[in-house]
């Protein structure tokens, strides 16, 4: 029962996060800036696992304003996957 509710509530985070997934019909008009490449440069990894099941969910937005939306993915990424501080660290 206990493993029942954390698979439903994290299928239903992966739902609610991968909402503003890139590949948004929003961005046909404007290009997705800084912030929206770091918000899917975050969600990278739940955007990859339904992109596996869903055709029209992708990574990487291609209408994209260029070097700062790159910058933005890069770093969500860093943070996301936590950076380089785990290469050095003791254990």
């Amino acid at each position: 029962m206990k493993k029942s509710k954390w698979l439903l509530i994290a299928v239903v985070a992966m739902f609610l996060l991968s909402s503003c997934a890139a590949g948004n019909e929003k961005f046909d008009i404007d290009p997705a800036g800084f912030w929206m490449g770091l918000w899917h440069g975050f969600i990278t990894l739940f955007t990859f696992i339904i992109g596996l099941f869903c055709e029209n969910v992708n990574i990487y937005e291609g209408n994209n304003s260029g070097w700062p939306y790159n910058l933005g993915f890069i770093l969500g990424i860093a943070i996301f996957y936590g950076g380089s501080s785990k290469g050095s660290c003791r254990r």
